[in-house]
């Protein structure tokens, strides 16, 4: 994995909202106003994050109509455990089931 990816991730898991995103996208393809619910944040800031998480390589959009559901690319998704709670980036771990809310 080249260190600028590495770098990119650091820096985008680095704010715990970012980080309660990532953990409610986890468990699968959400609309804004569902990860807004999920993260009880404001539309204006989950939305703010998300453009960080998708330049970041973490998060993808899929149109569906009039809506867009985020999901967690395949690629950043093949680098969590088998248990979907640790994600191993090489130089350090993140635990989101230790993520206080």
């Amino acid at each position: 994995m080249p260190a600028s990816d590495c770098s990119d991730m650091l820096k985008a898991l680095a704010d715990r909202t970012r980080m309660r995103i990532v953990r409610a996208l986890l468990a699968g393809p959400l609309s804004v106003n569902e990860i807004v619910e999920a993260v009880e944040a404001s539309q204006y800031n989950v939305s703010k994050h998300l453009g960080i998480l998708r330049r970041a390589g973490i998060v993808e959009v899929e149109p569906d109509g009039t809506r867009r559901h985020y999901d967690i690319v395949e690629t950043f998704r093949r680098r969590l455990s088998k248990k979907q709670n640790v994600l191993d980036l090489g130089c350090c771990e993140f635990r989101f089931d230790r993520l206080d809310t």
